[in-house]
C-alpha cells in the first residue's frame, strides 16, 4: 500500500513541491525516510515517532519507507514532519487517505505531537496557492502571518496532531483564517527629526533622500549629528502597502519561524565589523542577509570607512541591481534587496579635518588611506553626498525650545513627493532609467544648467542621471509638473566631495 501527500520546502527565496510518499510492507519493524534528506529530516523520525505515540494513535510495528520526491532536490528543514506523520497514520489505516487529498500540510512536530510554527509560511502559501491547493494545513502560531495574504484555498491553523486528526474525521471544526485588509503600524522610538539642533540643509537632504529613495552619504566631524539624523529617518519613513508588507513579512519568515508580521518599514544597522555573510547572506541555508532584510526600507550604515573594504565594494551590485544572487554547493538562488542606504563617515581618522572647531592632527597620507576605503564607483552610486558641520555655539545655546513643525513639515513633504511619483510613473524617481530620465528635461534653461552642473563637478554618466533624479524628486516637493533651473541648482549642492 503506498499514499501520496503534497508538501513543501524553502529552498533560499524559492520553494519547491515536495510530494511525500509511503509504503508500508511485512518485516522487521524499520523506518526509512529516503530522497536526499539533511540531518534535519533523519533526526525526525525520532519526532514523529514520539509525536504520534503521544498522540494516542498507533505507530505500524511493519517496514515503514518514505520517499521524498523529487530525489534530486535537496531537503532540509522541519517542514516535512506533519505531512511524513499523516502519511504514516494512512497506511496503518488510522485515516483514510482521501481525507488527505487536495491539501498541503505543513509544520513541525514536537515530541508531545504539538504542531510548532516554521520559517517561510508566506512562501509556502504562495507556492501552494500557484498549485492550486484547496486547503493548506498550517500550525497555529503562524496565524498572524498567514492572513495578511488574500488566497483561494482555505487556510486551517492547527494546534497539535490529535486535533488534525479530529479535523479530517470531521469530530471538531476548525474556522479557516479570515484576509486581514488593515493591520495597524506600530510608532518607531526613533530620534525626532525637531530635536536635531540646527543642521537645516542636512534636515532637507534627509527629506529629499526619502521622498526619492535616494541613497544618502553623511560625512563630516564627530559630534555634528550625522548618526542621529540617519536615525531620525526611521519616524519619517513613509507607511507600507499592503504588497510591502506581505514581501517584509515574506522575508522576515525565512530568517525566524515566529512573530514575523510587518508592522513597519525595516531600519536595519549593521555594525561595521559584521562579516560578509551577515551583510550578505548565504551559507548551507542561503538566508539572507542585511541587505535584503532592508528590502522596502533603510540600510543605515554607521562610520562607512570602517567598513571591511571587500564589503563596500560588493555593494556596488546591490545598490545597482536591487537584488543579489546567492550560491553554495550547486544551489543558488535571488534575494531583492531593494533599499534606501543612509551612510554616514568622518572625513579622516581622527574626526577634524575641514572642522571649524579643531584642528585635524592626521598626516596627509593617513587621511588620503582613509578616504581611499571608499571607492569612486561606490561612491559613484551614491545619489546624494553632503558635508554636515558642527552647529555653532549660538544655535545651541538658543536651543530652547523644541516644536513638531519641521517633522510635521518634513512628513508632508514626503508624502506629496511619493505620491506624484507613483501616480505619473509607478515607482520611485531614484528607480528611472536613463531614457526615463532624459525626457523629463522638456525646458532648455533646465538643461543648460544641467550641462553646467555636469561640466563644473565632473559627473560621470551615472551621476548626471542620478543629478536628474534628485531634481525631480525637488520638483514633486515643490509641487512642481517641470523640472525648473533651480530643482537641478539644488540637486547640485548635494553632490558635495567626501
Amino acid at each position: 500500500m503506498t499514499v501520496h501527500i503534497n508538501s513543501a520546502i524553502l529552498d533560499g527565496y524559492e520553494t519547491k513541491t515536495v510530494t511525500v510518499e509511503g509504503d508500508i510492507n511485512r518485516g522487521l519493524p524499520r523506518f526509512e525516510i529516503i530522497g536526499l534528506a539533511s540531518k534535519i529530516i533523519e533526526e525526525s523520525r525520532s519526532r514523529i515517532r514520539s509525536a504520534i505515540m503521544n498522540s494516542r494513535f498507533a505507530f505500524p510495528n511493519h517496514h515503514l519507507i518514505i520517499n521524498l520526491a523529487p530525489a534530486e532536490l535537496y531537503k532540509t528543514g522541519p517542514h516535512l514532519d506533519l505531512t511524513i506523520a499523516l502519511a504514516i497514520l494512512a497506511l496503518s489505516k488510522q485515516i483514510l487517505p482521501k481525507n488527505l487529498q487536495d491539501s498541503m500540510f505543513l509544520g513541525e512536530l514536537g515530541l508531545d505531537g504539538e504542531i510548532k510554527p516554521i520559517r517561510g509560511i508566506l512562501s509556502l502559501i504562495d507556492h501552494a496557492e500557484s498549485q492550486q491547493i484547496k486547503r493548506i494545513f498550517i500550525p497555529h502560531q503562524n496565524s498572524s502571518e498567514a492572513q495578511i495574504i488574500k488566497t483561494k484555498a482555505k487556510i486551517i491553523p492547527v494546534k497539535n496532531l490529535r486535533e488534525l486528526w479530529q479535523f479530517l474525521k470531521n469530530i471538531v471544526h476548525i474556522s479557516p483564517l479570515k484576509h486581514v485588509v488593515k493591520i495597524t503600524e506600530t510608532e518607531t522610538k526613533s530620534p525626532i527629526f525637531d530635536e536635531i539642533v540646527g543642521q537645516f540643509f542636512a534636515k532637507r537632504a534627509l527629506v529629499i533622500a526619502i521622498a526619492g529613495h535616494h541613497n544618502l552619504l553623511l560625512h563630516g566631524p564627530p559630534g555634528s549629528g550625522k548618526s542621529i539624523l540617519a536615525k531620525s529617518a526611521q519616524s519619517l519613513l513613509p507607511p507600507l502597502s499592503t504588497k510591502d508588507r506581505i514581501e517584509i513579512t515574506r522575508m522576515n519568515s525565512i530568517i525566524s519561524a515566529r512573530n514575523n508580521l510587518a508592522l513597519a518599514r525595516p531600519f536595519r544597522t549593521p555594525h561595521c565589523s559584521a562579516s560578509r555573510l551577515a551583510i550578505f547572506g548565504g551559507g548551507a541555508y542561503l538566508k539572507p542577509g542585511e541587505i535584503s532584510l532592508a528590502n522596502h526600507g533603510v540600510l543605515f550604515m554607521d562610520e562607512l570607512p570602517e567598513f571591511r573594504r571587500d564589503i563596500l565594494e560588493s555593494l556596488r551590485q546591490p545598490l545597482e541591481d536591487k537584488q543579489i544572487s546567492l550560491n553554495y554547493a550547486g544551489r543558488s538562488t535571488s534575494y531583492p534587496c531593494d533599499f534606501l542606504l543612509l551612510a554616514t563617515a568622518n572625513p579622516c581618522p581622527c574626526g577634524n579635518y575641514g572642522s571649524s572647531k579643531k584642528a585635524c592632527s592626521c598626516t596627509p597620507s593617513q587621511r588620503q588611506i582613509y578616504r581611499k576605503k571608499l571607492s569612486g564607483p561606490l561612491l559613484d552610486r551614491i545619489d546624494m553626498s553632503i558635508i554636515v558641520d558642527q552647529p555653532s555655539t549660538s544655535v545651541l545655546v538658543n536651543s530652547t525650545t523644541i516644536s513638531t513643525s519641521e517633522y510635521e513639515t518634513a512628513k508632508t513633504n514626503i508624502s506629496t513627493a511619493i505620491s506624484s511619483q507613483f501616480q505619473r510613473q509607478g515607482k520611485y524617481n531614484s528607480s528611472l532609467s536613463s531614457y526615463e530620465c532624459a525626457k523629463l528635461i522638456t525646458r532648455n534653461d533646465t538643461r543648460d544648467i544641467l550641462a553646467s552642473c555636469a561640466t563644473k563637478l565632473k559627473l560621470s554618466a551615472r551621476s548626471f542621471f542620478k543629478l536628474i533624479r534628485v531634481a525631480r524628486t525637488i520638483a514633486d516637493i515643490a509641487k512642481s509638473a517641470e523640472i525648473l533651473p533651480e530643482h537641478c541648482s539644488e540637486a547640485s549642492q548635494y553632490r558635495q566631495s567626501f
